[in-house]
């Protein structure tokens, strides 16, 4: 068994008023409603509102690509340390400010518990709003250049049998994460990543 991910879009303002102690056990309830789940149907996939009944001020993102693993996540990153150095210099400074946030960020937001076991941590990912914004800031203006990274990533990056094995696995992988951010940019709410 691997880590996996579950990432939330949070109205920040009910995170912020609900009690210090009860955060975090309520987005975990929001990113595996028991009661709510019906173990026998398809999972779903994309956005789910609200998350849970008793938590309706969050929804669920289902990534398709990764059947809920965070290795993927991983490797994405691992990949673009990879290629990064290849990259044009807008691409680089637009993809380092919106990987960096999802895929490397740790909790500075004074929200939640500190993780008394690092190497298994309670989030994987918190960002507040402003943050979210400026993640979508930093996409629109990657985007238009990701294909210039196509032969760069063919180089440097690619590996037959990893996580994300090429161009095409890492740019879906980034897409989702685009309209991940952007429905919680939309919605003017934070992201939060919980390990399950």
């Amino acid at each position: 068994m691997g880590l996996d991910i579950t990432v939330l879009a949070v109205d920040w303002e009910h995170l912020e008023a609900t009690p210090f102690e009860e955060r975090l056990g309520l987005l975990e309830g929001a990113a595996l409603p028991e009661d709510e789940i019906d173990w026998h149907a398809e999972p779903r996939k994309g956005w789910v509102f609200p998350a849970a009944s008793d938590v309706p001020w969050c929804g669920r993102y289902e990534f398709h690509s990764t059947t809920g693993s965070y290795k993927p996540h991983f490797w994405a990153g691992h990949a673009w340390e990879d290629v990064r150095d290849f990259a044009g210099p807008a691409l680089r400074e637009q993809l380092n400010g919106f990987l960096s946030p999802l895929l490397w960020d740790e909790d500075e937001t004074g929200l939640f518990p500190a993780d008394p076991e690092p190497w298994r941590p309670r989030l994987l990912l918190a960002c507040p709003p402003p943050a979210v914004s400026a993640l979508t800031v930093h996409w629109a203006l990657a985007e238009p250049l990701l294909e210039s990274l196509r032969e760069p990533f063919a180089v440097h990056a690619a590996s037959p049998g990893r996580w994300i094995e090429d161009f095409d696995e890492f740019s879906v992988l980034l897409r989702e994460w685009a309209v991940v951010v952007g429905e919680a940019d939309r919605r003017g709410w934070g992201l939060v990543g919980l390990p399950q």
